[in-house]
């Protein structure tokens, strides 16, 4: 811990990424990710930064990093390589619940941080996006269910992500999205996760009012991430 404290400390200033994700059209957060539990391997990524850096030049507002690794196959060194190659926020995106992995994530350069409501109760989840502040971390508070998303904004998410994934059955209904957006104040940035096939998807969650998609196996087995980030910003009147 003391390493990691010292290594945030020296760490470059946090990218605050609600700007970009409030400005006007739809955000994509496009994700460097290797495999899944529900569709298995995706892509080899022998180079993630190269990755990351070809989502970067394709207008992605965002990249995240699945730092998961035993099903995921993510790295932390994989977050390493991504931060030293671009500019734009970084997410770590990952099964959070323990402070530190919320100083690794700021120590390897992260300027998000992926929270799950269902795995945090309100205490840990208050905890956890307060220590989110106190490290200059911007916190995606993610909820599958009206419940989760009633506690997101209890807690004072301000950027609150609605996930189509189903995580008891890993099966993605889109719609999650449309039937839960309602609720969230305005102000707060809406984020969709999981679910998108093509451009026609993420121009579908911009019309039921997301401000950012989150996008990675389409994009990882794209063959040009570049032009698929494009597609998808394009599609969405961006």
């Amino acid at each position: 811990m003391a390493e990691l404290r010292s290594r945030a400390a020296d760490a470059a200033p946090a990218i605050d990424p609600l700007p970009a994700f409030r400005a006007p059209g739809v955000s994509v957060i496009a994700e460097v990710k290797r495999k899944s539990p529900s569709n298995g391997a995706l892509a080899d990524i022998p180079d993630p930064a190269s990755l990351a850096s070809q989502y970067a030049v394709g207008g992605a507002a965002a990249i995240s990093v699945l730092t998961e690794s035993r099903r995921f196959g993510g790295s932390l060194a994989d977050l390493d390589a991504v931060r030293a190659r671009v500019d734009v926020p970084v997410l770590r995106k990952d099964f959070i619940v323990d402070p530190y992995q919320l100083w690794e994530a700021r120590a390897h350069g992260a300027d998000l941080a992926l929270l799950m409501v269902v795995s945090l109760d309100d205490g840990r989840l208050a905890d956890r996006m307060g220590l989110c502040k106190e490290l200059g971390l911007t916190p995606l508070v993610e909820a599958h269910t009206a419940d989760e998303v009633r506690r997101a904004i209890a807690a004072g998410a301000e950027l609150l992500g609605i996930t189509a994934r189903d995580l008891t059955t890993l099966h993605a209904d889109r719609k999650v999205f449309a039937d839960l957006v309602t609720a969230i104040p305005e102000g707060t940035v809406k984020v969709a996760e999981s679910g998108v096939t093509g451009p026609k998807d993420v121009a579908e969650y911009r019309g039921w009012g997301a401000d950012a998609v989150l996008v990675g196996e389409e994009l990882v087995r794209s063959g040009d991430p570049r032009s698929a980030v494009r597609e998808f910003i394009e599609a969405a009147g961006g």
